[in-house]
């Protein structure tokens, strides 16, 4: 019997919870599935655990690879087959744009979202500032890259993927070409590798991505039950925040390959569902010489006004530059893709 498959009227149904196959997917799964049995003792959870695309292709960097599916999309067709009942994301990794019939129905209390440092083991060096010019600074990301360059021009940027350990052990590496690493906070914090961060890179130096460090939980949008269990440990504060986050985000049509960067305040009313909403964004070029940032202060007393700043907030942006700069990526990958489409044809 699948895990959607109705159970029978004696049989109490088990929900299936899954995720990527990383140390940090399954660490993340695991903390909402002791959030639900803790909120639902009388309900059987279960997990499961697949590679996807993004996994398997740790050779490319991600700004040639394309949008954020390439994390959710075979976790998305076993939702959808009901092989599975609830998908544990990282919810930056998720696209703005959900499949037909998929929602995100619960999310959890945001772990700090900024990005840090950590440099190379038995370095001195205690936050960017400190790193001579030349040294090589490795990230996947290129919102980091084009924000970093701005401030720190003298600064080697060089591509890092792998799963977190992975990237630590190229690290410490004794003859590995980086001095540091940049990677989100609430990874680390997950994985144990507290200790080893050396310093917060928070705004103004660094805006975080979307979503960072909030997880996200998606089910079939007519799964009533599945949504009444994740809306039960919905923190409403992160699912506000992150919702304005994503909708500037979509206006913006980035992704994981954009360079958006976002910062978000959620200042609560005593004893009322509210506050007032700050948010700011930015979209910074691949050389960091242009810049477009904008800040937005609003009243919101529901998460569709959260939205609606978001969106105001991207409007802005498009207006003061931003749509310049994104057009500017765009043709900057697509010439990338074709000559590393014309490498692999050429060697194959």
């Amino acid at each position: 019997m699948s895990a959607s498959a109705a159970p029978s009227s004696n049989t109490p149904r088990k929900f299936t919870l899954a995720s990527r196959a990383s140390d940090l997917a399954k660490i993340q799964t695991n903390l909402v599935q002791d959030a639900l049995r803790a909120a639902h003792p009388d309900t059987g959870f279960e997990t499961a655990f697949m590679s996807t695309g993004g996994d398997k292709n740790q050779s490319q960097a991600l700004y040639l690879l394309g949008g954020k599916a390439l994390w959710t999309k075979e976790l998305e067709v076993a939702l959808v087959a009901g092989d599975v009942d609830m998908l544990v994301h990282s919810f930056k990794d998720v696209p703005t744009e959900l499949p037909p019939g998929c929602e995100i129905a619960g999310v959890l209390r945001r772990e700090d979202p900024v990005d840090c440092l950590i440099v190379k083991k038995g370095k001195e060096w205690k936050k960017l500032e400190d790193l001579p010019d030349g040294s090589v600074v490795g990230t996947s990301s290129v919102r980091r890259v084009a924000q970093l360059k701005r401030r720190f021009p003298g600064l080697v940027f060089k591509d890092v993927r792998g799963n977190l350990n992975t990237r630590m052990a190229k690290l410490d590496a004794p003859d590995g070409p980086f001095d540091a690493i940049v990677l989100a906070r609430a990874g680390m914090v997950r994985l144990g590798w507290g200790p080893r961060i050396t310093s917060d890179l928070g705004p103004p130096t660094l805006l975080h991505a979307v979503s960072q460090g909030a997880l996200a939980i998606e089910t079939r949008a007519d799964d009533t039950a599945a949504r009444v269990l994740c809306e039960s440990i919905t923190h409403w504060q992160t699912l506000w925040s992150c919702r304005a986050e994503r909708a500037c985000l979509r206006v913006l049509e980035g992704g994981c390959s954009v360079p958006v960067g976002v910062h978000t305040e959620l200042r609560e009313k005593d004893g009322e569902k509210g506050g007032v909403l700050v948010i700011t964004g930015c979209v910074t070029s691949l050389d960091g010489a242009k810049h477009v940032e904008h800040t937005i202060q609003r009243e919101v007393n529901s998460v569709e006004q959260a939205e609606s700043v978001g969106k105001d907030l991207a409007k802005v942006l498009i207006e003061t530059g931003a749509r310049e700069i994104l057009d500017d990526i765009r043709v900057d990958r697509e010439k990338k893709i074709k000559l590393s489409q014309t490498a692999e044809a050429t060697t194959s």
